[in-house]
């Protein structure tokens, strides 16, 4: 999570440190990394638990096996 906010923040102020806009790339960027982290750590609690985060898992196969009555 910390290294999704690191990078947000610091691709934010890059922008506003380029472009003079202080702190109008800094804001958003800093959102976005944060929510980035968040997904993170959602995604990172689903595997502990043992639990599938995927929305659209695949089923399984059907046994079509013709031999069985």
């Amino acid at each position: 999570m910390v290294s999704a906010v690191a990078v947000g923040t610091g691709i934010g102020w890059l922008l506003d440190h380029w472009l003079g806009t202080k702190p109008w790339f800094l804001i958003p960027f800093f959102l976005l990394g944060s929510a980035a982290g968040l997904l993170n750590v959602y995604r990172a609690t689903g595997r502990l638990a043992g639990g599938s985060l995927n929305p659209n898992p695949k089923p399984k196969p059907k046994d079509t096996d013709s031999d069985k009555t």
